[in-house]
């Protein structure tokens, strides 16, 4: 039997020889981005993804961060990385025998129409079924479902990041046909379930019949103008919270600068939060990296990061843990402090590393951390933090680039769980 053939079956019915089977797929030629697309056209399918509603499991869209990450890890904490989510995937819950072979037969026309009238009329197995009729889906489709959504906010964005993550998953993986359905499938199949506009709703009220457009703009606040916004974000209630943002949008401030307020607060956020919360409160993070590649020009949308924002606990600042001097900061330094739970430590050698321009030797060595972790445990947040916030450093200021990994370091050290996973993928690997 064939690399391809056993690993097609390992993903059907995942067993302990399952690193064993991936590490000789991805041992052929092209066999990385082969592997993922067959693990892509094989499960999402399978995934029972109503039992998970009103969430969604994040085995395939964790995917995306690993690949995201590819760059900052050596080949073999990458492998890792992805024999861990790939297993993640596979071992999330099942369709009956049934409600697969329904979901297997299923095909519409490929017409947007109709999907834009499932969406709208949530139904969502008929939005999967039209989205295989498809040719070839590519990044202007899954932009186009992406504004679909792009002001619902159930389950505090998931809509929104699985279009742009599954778009851009699908043009990592070289546009396969199939592979390219299922995603868009899947994104159509989120973008139609149950919707939240709630905040959107509260946000337009204080826009009227207001028609304006948030550009990108340059960052043209300082320091403590940023520190005001984010203080906001952070302590006042939504209203006075929505009020204050909905009149800094009026009188012109930009998506840039909006931004970067926000991800202070943001990790302000991560800061205090408990270890209980440490991965959903990371999440804010994805949302304000899926705005930052889209550039939505709507303010509702905005309003809506701001809100998903404010909604999460800020503490005292007495209370918050403060990073201390270290006389060497280095990757290696900080990728220990975070496997041996050493928080300080671990925001220490982060900040130094960001203070001396080394910011991407910090995510760097944070990746590596986060691929040390069973991704089941925290539901993939490590992963796909540390992706975010990849994709959020060109776009900050030095000072809430430094704050944005000084809590994420926290965050990563703050959220520990086993390891065993992945050194059992290494094993198999040879590593």
């Amino acid at each position: 039997m064939s690399a391809e053939s056993r690993w097609l079956q390992e993903l059907e019915a995942p067993s302990s020889a399952f690193f064993k089977v991936f590490a000789a797929r991805v041992a052929e030629p092209e066999g990385v981005r082969d592997a993922v697309r067959e693990a892509v056209k094989t499960l999402v399918p399978r995934i029972d993804w109503e039992a998970y509603l009103p969430h969604v499991p994040h085995g395939i869209l964790g995917l995306r961060a690993v690949l995201r990450m590819r760059g900052l890890l050596g080949e073999a904490s990458f492998r890792r990385a992805l024999a861990i989510q790939v297993h993640m995937a596979a071992h999330e819950g099942r369709r009956e025998p049934a409600a697969l072979a329904q979901v297997l037969a299923a095909k519409g026309s490929g017409s947007w129409r109709n999907l834009e009238s499932f969406v709208a009329s949530h139904r969502p197995a008929l939005a999967y079924a039209e989205a295989q009729g498809f040719e070839l889906p590519v990044a202007a489709d899954f932009q186009r479902l992406g504004q679909l959504t792009e002001l619902d906010m159930a389950n505090v964005g998931h809509k929104a990041i699985l279009a742009d993550h599954l778009g851009e998953l699908q043009e990592r993986l070289e546009l396969p046909k199939a592979t390219g359905r299922r995603l868009m499938g899947l994104a159509a199949w989120v973008a139609a379930t149950v919707e939240d506009t709630f905040w959107a709703r509260r946000a337009a009220k204080r826009l009227a019949d207001l028609k304006l457009v948030v550009i990108w703009g340059e960052l043209t606040l300082n320091a403590e103008a940023l520190e005001t916004q984010a203080r906001e974000v952070c302590d006042l209630g939504l209203v006075a919270l929505l009020d204050n943002l909905t009149a800094r949008l009026k009188a012109g401030q930009g998506a840039a600068d909006t931004l970067a307020a926000l991800v202070l607060a943001a990790s302000e956020k991560q800061l205090d939060a408990r270890r209980d919360l440490e991965g959903k409160t990371a999440w804010t993070f994805a949302y304000l990296a899926t705005l930052a590649r889209t550039r939505p020009t709507d303010p509702r949308v905005w309003c809506q990061a701001a809100a998903l924002v404010n909604l999460f606990p800020t503490d005292e600042e007495e209370g918050r843990l403060r990073p201390a001097a270290v006389a060497e900061p280095t990757a290696e330094g900080l990728t220990d402090a975070v496997l041996d739970l050493e928080l300080v430590l671990a925001m220490s050698h982060a900040l130094g590393l960001v203070r001396a321009g080394q910011g991407e030797a910090a995510l760097a060595a944070l990746a590596e951390a986060a691929t040390r972790n069973d991704p089941t445990f925290n539901h993939a947040h490590q992963l796909l933090a540390v992706a975010a916030a990849a994709d959020l450093l060109p776009h900050l200021p030095a000072a809430v680039a430094e704050a944005m990994v000084t809590a994420l370091a926290k965050s990563l050290a703050n959220s520990q769980g086993s390891g065993d996973l992945g050194r059992a993928a290494d094993r198999a690997l040879g590593h």
